[in-house]
């Protein structure tokens, strides 16, 4: 058998254009000071590109072969770089992965975090795109990457969630949306968005949901669907039919966004609410904004945190009453 020929594409003592770029591709990720860009192949772009292989758990070598121009290329696209899209073959690169990220952590699971475009991420970007009012076709081009970056105080430096308990987490949120009848409602223009959000967010989970805004019935709902009203804290509510009334707030927040003081306080309320007929409880947000991000992004921030704790609330008050 004849070994198949490796390409060099530069090797020690080039000079010129090619090294000038992959010395400007090691310094966009931190491998080759600015000062060391000189166009010259020399020891120091030659140990950067050894770290860089063993970063990479690819074979060492002091010359850029084909392979590992590759992943340097991968490594140093960023998100707007260039349009996303399911293709043959798939897109690669740290822009994927950066846009995986994103849409794991604003709750569109992908479940494999391996910087690959394949039908997980296409699927978890179109329903991204439903419930930003977007053209729901799969590409993530200008119009999806300035809504993503518009959410970014949303998803950065925020944990998705767990790659390896990933199918068992959506499995989870799926169950509790499916099984609980809940209708949401406000009754003034910030909350009544925050209820059609997370009623959206909530259908693109499981399209079989049955967490809905009042704008989704055509006819009462039942008597056996919780009431959930949505409120500002100068709003009146409920009170009078002794209906609980839980505070939002982020205190506890964990690293998968999830308020621990919330989802406790939420979890006693609930079956309070249940005692009611009809079922129903109030929350209270804070205010139209989060942290001065403007009314439509923290509606958008409200209706991700909010659902993602109602869900883990109801869990929790299900395996209580299982034990």
């Amino acid at each position: 058998m004849v070994e198949s020929q490796v390409h060099i594409i530069v090797k020690r003592g080039d000079t010129g254009i090619a090294v000038e770029d992959v010395q400007r591709r090691l310094n966009k990720i931190g491998y080759l000071k600015g000062s060391e860009v000189d166009c010259i192949y020399g020891e120091k772009t030659i140990k950067a590109i050894n770290s860089f292989c063993r970063d990479q758990k690819i074979e060492i070598c002091d010359d850029v072969t084909e392979k590992i121009w590759s992943k340097l290329v991968d490594a140093t696209f960023t998100l707007g770089d260039r349009n996303l899209y399911l293709s043959m073959p798939y897109f690669h690169g740290s822009d994927v992965l950066q846009l995986q990220k994103a849409l794991g952590s604003l709750g569109f699971q992908v479940y494999h975090y391996d910087g690959i475009f394949g039908p997980s991420t296409e699927l978890a970007l179109r329903k991204f795109q439903i419930n930003m009012g977007l053209p729901n076709d799969g590409i993530a081009g200008s119009q999806t990457f300035t809504a993503i970056k518009n959410l970014q105080f949303t998803w950065n430096d925020k944990n998705p969630i767990n790659q390896e308990n990933a199918t068992k987490h959506l499995w989870r949120k799926s169950e509790v949306l499916e099984k609980n009848s809940i209708c949401l409602f406000g009754t003034n223009e910030f909350t009544r968005d925050v209820a059609v959000r997370m009623s959206n967010l909530a259908r693109a989970t499981n399209p079989f949901s049955k967490v809905m805004s009042s704008n989704a019935y055509s006819v009462a709902p039942d008597k056996d669907t919780m009431l959930l009203h949505i409120v500002l804290p100068d709003e009146q509510d409920d009170a009078g039919t002794g209906a609980p009334r839980v505070a939002y707030s982020e205190d506890g927040m964990q690293d998968n966004g999830d308020s621990e003081d919330f989802i406790l306080r939420l979890a006693s309320a609930i079956p309070v609410a249940d005692k009611l007929s009809p079922s129903r409880m109030t929350i209270e947000l804070p205010g139209k904004s989060w942290m001065d991000a403007g009314e439509e992004r923290s509606a958008q921030h409200f209706a991700i945190t909010v659902l993602d704790s109602l869900c883990f609330a109801i869990e929790k008050v299900d395996e209580e009453s299982n034990d």
